[in-house]
């Protein structure tokens, strides 16, 4: 990967031959041509000028290249990788773009040499660049790094003077505008949302100045708040936290304490529906019970009495314990009549 464009993307042309062997050579090629008499050394010069001036037309561009060919100063084609020959200097020019290479440009951050351990520039050298507001009034460091690609090198080349301020001042602006619309939590804890936003919006001020370049990805760096600020901002979030641990606490015991109390609830309703169901089909059975004893007693009121005089006598006395029969109009002493043990062995 590269960023540097004061080389451009398109790298450097191939040396051109050893001047003294292709002299050489044109001069054996010329004796062999006039049977091996001396030419004069004018013309050989001349003919040798030239050669060289036709020469300066055969160029090489890389696989991952395009060649844009310029005829004058303007636009004339675009050639693909390989050998390829124009018109010689001064007539035609060729730029090589870098079509398929991957550049990138930092912000609040630099990289001082790329590696196994990659060292970086001191973050407060480019703090200018990450300070941004939020949407809620606070102050974030936001550095990030911008990928991208040609992917039109005629409109890298002719539309726009100075491509990579372009890309710096639109890619700054975008990322300001993107914060600024989000509070300073979703900055610190949504970074990828963050990105994505302002890699489609960077793509589209892009697009509308024909810059030709593509925007391949847009990483987050290490968001936080300024140095100054730092202590009341991780007082701030202590607090969170703290509300955020009251709150599950609360929410605990309210999973725990109201279903109890609802199914409590829904105990004591099913008790008094199954108490209310019982009374009532108890009353319904005294109701039919009393009513058949009366289409009895209607049939035989002498009988039926009886009957039940004798049914209540039979299943009161066995519970009244021990019981004495005494003859009201005995006056005299009488042998005990114990029917109690009778009683209780019925």
């Amino acid at each position: 990967m590269s960023s540097d464009f004061r080389r451009g993307p398109w790298g450097k042309d191939p040396r051109p031959p050893e001047i003294d062997q292709f002299m050489r050579a044109a001069q054996d090629r010329i004796r062999r041509t006039f049977g091996g008499r001396r030419f004069p050394a004018g013309w050989a010069l001349v003919l040798i000028a030239v050669a060289l001036w036709l020469a300066t037309g055969i160029y090489q561009v890389n696989q991952d290249e395009v060649g844009v060919v310029q005829r004058f100063g303007k636009y004339s084609r675009t050639v693909k990788p390989g050998l390829n020959w124009k018109l010689p200097s001064g007539i035609e020019k060729v730029t090589k773009v870098g079509i398929q290479r991957i550049y990138q440009e930092e912000f609040g951050m630099r990289t001082l040499r790329a590696g196994v351990r990659t060292e970086y520039a001191p973050e407060r050298q480019y703090e200018h660049e990450s300070l941004m507001l939020t949407g809620d009034l606070n102050c974030a460091l936001v550095p990030w790094v911008v990928r991208f690609r040609i992917g039109d090198p005629i409109r890298f080349l002719f539309r726009v003077r100075n491509v990579r301020d372009t890309l710096r001042h639109l890619s700054e602006a975008t990322m300001r505008q993107v914060v600024g619309d989000h509070s300073l939590d979703e900055v610190l804890n949504k970074r990828e949302i963050i990105a994505d936003l302002a890699q489609k919006e960077l793509q589209a001020a892009l697009d509308q100045t024909e810059s030709g370049l593509v925007i391949t990805t847009i990483e987050l760096g290490r968001t936080n708040v300024p140095e100054p600020v730092q202590p009341s901002f991780n007082e701030v979030n202590a607090a969170i936290q703290e509300k955020e641990k009251l709150i599950y606490e609360a929410q605990g015991s309210y999973n725990r304490v109201i279903p109890e109390a609802r199914g409590q609830a829904e105990k004591v309703i099913q008790e008094a529906e199954g108490y209310a169901v019982d009374r009532v089909k108890s009353a319904e059975g005294d109701v039919a019970r009393f009513l058949a004893l009366y289409e009895e007693y209607v049939k035989a009121k002498e009988v039926t009495r009886r009957r039940l005089y004798l049914e209540t006598m039979q299943s009161m006395l066995p519970r009244l314990g021990r019981k004495f029969v005494i003859d009201p109009d005995q006056k005299s002493v009488l042998p005990l009549l114990d029917l109690g043990k009778k009683g209780e062995q019925k």
